[in-house]
């Protein structure tokens, strides 16, 4: 077992993500990197900071809008041919907008991977803008949200947001709405690639059969026709200072109860690791977690409750949400408000504390046991702005944690008793 172990560790200190740079247009955009030959296939992600839907402040949708603009293939060849070029070489090119970053990524067999960037490369010079791509995405889109209008769990949700970030950008449906989308035009799409997709904001993300030295010559080719462009910081929104509660009617045969509270932390505080320990007993573990237990196993109120802390650079809160009988609406919410109240009383018990520990620490090595769950990690620590190796640093504060300094920490957080209700009911 110790030999085994050791193997682990190894394999882990041996593939491991690294932080560099790449010198393009007189830009130093950061690379991180990392070689791994069991397979010959590299997987590429151009990372676009501060460029997804908390952009959107002038026109709701635009930035998951200009990630479908970007599917479309190049205006020269069209979707159909673009996307048989690509097939016939098993190179896969897309574009997702996230809330804070917009996302290229590119992935290929090695020997196909400088043209997969060559690909990339002509995507980025020649978009398509055609009449015919606008209007086929506007089409799906309002057609996904006119399906949205009965999931009463998007409902729930949108709605809730929409309480606890009202009048900010945090506070409107990130895929738009059918006012928004149906008012979307190329210019507000060529907007947006012209002010987002630039060297300035772009983080590169390079995994697999391929050499550092490999990667910097072909990167910079495939990225020297974007524009350098400006960078800014993330807006930060503070949840609303004021509760709230919101029930919609539906016609449904469930109660969907959405809740959420203010959480006073910044993404790169130091003491993170103690709320996702306090989060994780209270109600992120599944069963075992307080408002698992308190509201479907000893009360049966739903066949699940869950609660988790949201940590971004644009925001900090807690949400949960459980199911249940139309009739068991108030107890249910009633439940939560409870839970929550002498959890923040009382804090955790010695027993909670060291089953969250077991869990966590002995499930950390399937959090890295592949080469995107790395480069992930180490993008994430990098991009909240800690030093590399932080996430190993935070496992030995999570192993050495005590209950005292956890529980003054739980009882320091007083803000998550005002929470903020969305329900969907009949």
């Amino acid at each position: 077992m110790k030999i085994l172990v050791t193997l682990l560790l190894l394999g882990q200190i041996i593939m491991a993500a690294t932080i560099d740079s790449i010198e393009i247009n007189g830009v130093s955009v950061p690379l991180i990197y990392e070689e791994d030959n069991r397979l010959p296939i590299v997987t590429t992600q151009i990372v676009f900071k501060n460029s997804g839907s908390i952009t959107d402040t002038k026109k709701a949708g635009v930035a998951p809008f200009s990630a479908k603009v970007l599917n479309e293939g190049t205006q020269k060849l069209g979707s159909n041919a673009f996307a048989e070029a690509l097939e016939s070489k098993a190179i896969h090119i897309s574009s997702t907008a996230g809330s804070e970053t917009f996302v290229m990524e590119v992935s290929s067999l090695k020997d196909e991977y400088e043209n997969s960037l060559k690909y990339l490369e002509m995507l980025l010079k020649d978009p398509n803008y055609s009449k015919e791509s606008i209007s086929k995405i506007k089409t799906m889109t309002l057609g996904s949200l006119s399906r949205k209008a009965n999931d009463f769990d998007y409902i729930a949700g949108t709605e809730l947001k929409k309480l606890m970030f009202e009048g900010t950008v945090l506070g409107t449906p990130s895929s738009g709405t059918k006012e928004s989308i149906t008012s979307i035009r190329v210019t507000d799409i060529k907007r947006f690639v012209k002010e987002h997709i630039v060297l300035s904001r772009a983080i590169i993300v390079v995994g697999g059969d391929i050499s550092l030295e490999e990667v910097k010559k072909n990167m910079q080719e495939a990225l020297s026709s974007l524009e350098v462009g400006k960078t800014e910081e993330v807006a930060h929104f503070e949840v609303s200072k004021t509760v709230k509660k919101s029930i919609l009617k539906r016609e449904t045969e469930q109660a969907y109860i959405y809740f959420g509270t203010p959480y006073n932390m910044k993404v790169d505080d130091e003491e993170y690791f103690k709320a996702r320990i306090a989060t994780f007993i209270l109600g992120t573990g599944g069963f075992g977690s307080r408002l698992m237990e308190e509201i479907r196993v000893k009360r049966g109120l739903a066949y699940s409750a869950y609660a988790r802390v949201h940590m971004s650079k644009s925001s900090a809160y807690m949400s949960g949400y459980l199911q249940t009988k139309l009739d068991s609406m108030d107890e249910a919410k009633k439940t939560v408000t409870e839970v929550i109240k002498d959890f923040v009383k009382n804090g955790v018990t010695k027993d909670e504390l060291e089953q969250t520990k077991k869990f966590l620490l002995g499930s950390e090595p399937l959090r890295v046991e592949t080469m995107s769950q790395r480069l992930n990690r180490t993008f994430m620590d990098y991009y909240k702005g800690f030093e590399s190796g932080h996430s190993s640093s935070e496992l030995e504060k999570i192993k050495n944690l005590k209950l005292k300094d956890l529980n003054k920490f739980i009882k320091s957080h007083k803000e998550i008793l005002d929470i903020t209700f969305a329900i969907v009911t009949k």
